[in-house]
């Protein structure tokens, strides 16, 4: 039998609506603590109807979980304000692969902190699948831009670290339900962490312009709210080695997005690392089924 199909789609779909944040944020223009405030301000806000509902059916979420829903926040905040940066700094397609080295990052992390095991498929595959990611990011191909190279890589090798943190609460603080009040707190901390780094760092403008205040508007719908609800649904329910996988599907669909809002042009290899990125996520979460059953079981 394979994986659960409902968290895997949920994870799948929402992974794909997170991947409109990047084009979306680069229509904005916003520096990197505008930007992460207000997607996660507004998301905030746009979650309180669901929290409502959620508060009535369930009562308020236990202290372990707004612990590790503020924990998850801060590391967010430094995930999103760092990868900000470092797609100027270094270029979008190296900027992805670092970033994406959560794909290996949080099954490591399960394994050492809770002791799930890592079975011998995903490591089968876990070189094809970072082979993708270094295609679709462009790294092989000539002419990878950026103002500071070398600046760019530390900060998305930070951002990388934050994220598999973030990936990794996430689905720890998610495991006895009040999944939206807990990922409400994620977001708020996140706002708040943001703004006071945006004003230490690279600056912050708290009356962006309507243009620009709309587009931040797209990004926390579609990616904080629509795109991270679906995967803080889905996180607790999957392995974490298939959840990671299916993460993969996010700069795939950045890609494709910026092909058709920006009118960027993926290369041969870098569509190439996308159908490889594809094969390697798919494969990956019709693994580990006994495991899934007993997740579904016990959770």
């Amino acid at each position: 039998m394979a994986v659960n199909a409902r968290p895997t789609w949920a994870m799948a779909a929402g992974a794909l609506g997170v991947s409109t944040s990047a084009v979306l944020i680069g229509l904005s223009g916003a520096s990197p603590g505008t930007a992460t405030f207000y997607r996660c301000a507004l998301a905030a806000v746009m979650l309180l109807p669901f929290v409502v509902v959620e508060w009535r059916r369930e009562g308020p979420p236990t202290n372990r979980q707004r612990l590790f829903a503020l924990a998850a926040g801060t590391l967010f905040a430094g995930d999103a304000l760092w990868w900000t940066q470092a797609i100027g700094e270094v270029g979008a397609g190296l900027s992805t692969v670092l970033v994406n080295a959560q794909v290996v990052l949080v099954p490591l992390l399960a394994f050492v902190v809770d002791r799930e095991p890592v079975s011998r498929r995903f490591l089968v595959l876990l070189p094809v699948m970072v082979a993708g990611i270094v295609l679709t990011g462009g790294l092989l191909d000539q002419g990878v831009g950026g103002t500071d190279p070398v600046a760019g890589t530390i900060h998305a090798l930070l951002a990388a670290v934050c994220y598999s943190g973030f990936l990794f609460l996430l689905r720890r603080g998610g495991s006895a339900g009040h999944t939206v009040q807990a990922y409400q707190y994620v977001v708020a901390s996140a706002a708040l962490v943001s703004l006071g780094a945006g004003f230490l760092w690279h600056g912050m403008t708290l009356a962006p312009g309507w243009a620009q205040f709309g587009w931040l508007v797209l990004v926390a719908f579609g990616g904080q709210v629509a795109g991270w609800l679906l995967v803080a649904l889905a996180t607790p329910r999957l392995p974490s080695e298939v959840g990671a996988a299916l993460l993969m599907l996010t700069p795939i669909g950045a890609l494709a997005l910026g092909a058709l809002v920006l009118g960027e042009r993926p290369t041969a290899l870098q569509l190439t690392g996308s159908a490889v990125v594809l094969a390697g996520a798919y494969f990956a979460s019709r693994n580990t089924s006994r495991r899934s059953q007993e997740f579904d079981t016990v959770r």
